[in-house]
């Protein structure tokens, strides 16, 4: 099932599976700008990360002296059990709730809320996360939409780059087989506020950032300018991925990150990792803006 608001400017659809974004669309020219998914490459489109992002070192995290295994990116991505508690023209609201299953894979009892809210040309999404809990929780979030690129089917990746708002000097971190964070990476901003797109960028997997003082970042086409551009003021790290040769990139703002290949194992040692109070939430939103 799928829901679908609009503003003056966009059309946006969501599915109920996942909460996941699955269209992002301009009424005026009709043009997606969101990568629609594909086996041949990968199947998501805009997966919410929770409770943890990438993966856990040996498949699982010890919490108060027993092991817990997470998937990948945690388990809302693939769960239909969200309920839509508030709809609007311009605005969806969902709530998802711990239960027994969720808890044999993570100790905590929680709701996740995430609303999906139109302004003009702009999507905000934002995730609100409560303890329900009567001890610390703790949790990791992230986005992880993919955007079309190419847009135009003459176009090529190399025609596209990632700008930021500041010049940047980062390196990006390594990945493991097994989906660790190893060794640091090339210096992929060096005094610039560009990364050029080309066929080969993600040959070792995503670009990973962990000290960017950009808290913005805008997918612009080399001769014709911005296209979009997505702000994150609360996430602290920021993913930059696509599967080799296709026609997408996933601009990635996380709460937290995967293990590193040297992890304790413990979830509260885990780097990024969230602490919320008993019974406290906290709200974390990105927007995305279409130019």
């Amino acid at each position: 099932m799928h829901y679908t608001i609009e503003s003056d400017s966009l059309q946006v659809s969501i599915r109920h599976k996942g909460m996941e974004l699955s269209s992002l669309k301009s009424k005026m020219t009709g043009q997606e700008y969101l990568w629609q998914g594909d086996p041949q490459f990968w199947t998501g489109q805009a997966p919410i990360l929770f409770p943890i992002i990438g993966a856990l070192k040996d498949g699982k995290t010890s919490y108060e002296g027993k092991d817990y295994a997470i998937p990948k990116h945690g388990f809302i991505r693939n769960s239909p059990e969200a309920r839509l508690i508030h709809q609007s023209t311009d605005s969806l609201l969902f709530r998802f709730e711990s239960s027994p299953e969720t808890l044999e894979a993570y100790p905590f009892q929680f709701a996740l809320e995430v609303s999906f809210r139109l302004s003009g040309s702009s999507l905000v999404v934002s995730h609100q996360v409560y303890n329900l809990d009567n001890k610390v929780m703790y949790y990791s979030l992230g986005g992880h939409p993919a955007f079309a690129c190419p847009l135009l089917s003459e176009e090529k990746l190399e025609n596209y780059q990632i700008e930021f708002p500041e010049v940047e000097t980062d390196h990006t971190w390594m990945i493991t087989a097994e989906g660790l964070i190893g060794e640091r990476g090339d210096r992929i901003l060096n005094h610039t506020n560009l990364i050029p797109l080309h066929a080969h960028i993600f040959d070792r997997d995503a670009l990973i950032f962990k000290s960017l003082k950009s808290k913005q970042a805008s997918l612009s086409h080399r001769e014709k300018g911005p296209i979009l551009r997505m702000k994150f003021d609360d996430f602290d790290y920021l993913g930059i991925w696509a599967k080799p040769g296709a026609p997408f990139v996933c601009l990635e703002p996380w709460l937290g990150i995967a293990d590193a290949a040297d992890h304790s194992g413990l979830l509260t040692e885990k780097e990024g990792i969230r602490a919320l109070s008993a019974g406290a939430s906290e709200t974390k939103k990105y927007s995305i803006e279409i130019l």
